[in-house]
C-alpha cells in the first residue's frame, strides 16, 4: 500500500476511534481496538489499564454518564511503518461544565484482515502551555 493511502487508512482509524466516544457506540469502540492482553488505556487521571477486558470496561462505564464530550483534534501528526501506525494529537474536550485541553497518542496495529485496530491510546491533561523556545527546540 502506498505510504500516503496508509497514513489515510490510519487516520482513519483515528477518526473512528472519537467518531465512536462522542456517540457512546460501545459495539463501535469494541470493533476498533485490538481484544488482546496488549490493548492499553490511559484516560486523563486514570491509572494504566491492561487488557481488552479492562479497556472494554472504562468504556462500559464511561458511556453509562450523561455527559456528552465533543473532541476538537488539533496538532494531528500520524505515522505508519508497515504494521505499525501512530497519530498524536491534542484532544480539545468540550463537554457542558468545562473545556479540557488533552495531549494523546494513539498506537494502532494491522492485523491479517488488513484493518487498523488500536492497541493503545494513552491521553494526558495538558496543565500548562508550552514554554520551549526555538533554541530549547534545536
Amino acid at each position: 500500500m502506498p505510504a500516503a493511502d496508509e497514513l489515510d487508512a490510519v487516520l482513519d482509524a483515528n477518526r473512528a476511534f472519537y467518531d465512536a466516544f462522542e456517540a457512546r457506540d460501545l459495539d463501535a469502540m469494541s470493533q476498533l481496538w485490538e481484544h488482546s492482553d496488549r490493548a492499553t488505556c490511559t484516560h486523563p487521571g486514570w491509572p494504566t489499564l491492561r487488557g481488552w477486558a479492562r479497556v472494554a470496561a472504562s468504556f462500559f462505564a464511561l458511556f453509562q454518564n450523561d455527559q456528552r464530550l465533543q473532541f476538537i483534534l488539533t496538532e494531528v501528526h500520524a505515522h505508519a511503518d508497515g504494521s505499525t501506525g501512530w497519530v498524536s494529537l491534542d484532544e480539545n474536550v468540550l463537554d457542558v461544565e468545562a473545556n479540557l485541553a488533552v495531549a494523546a497518542m494513539n498506537l494502532f496495529t494491522r492485523g491479517d484482515d488488513r484493518q487498523w485496530r488500536m492497541v493503545a491510546h494513552h491521553a494526558s491533561v495538558i496543565t500548562a502551555p508550552a514554554t520551549l523556545d526555538e533554541d530549547e527546540l534545536g
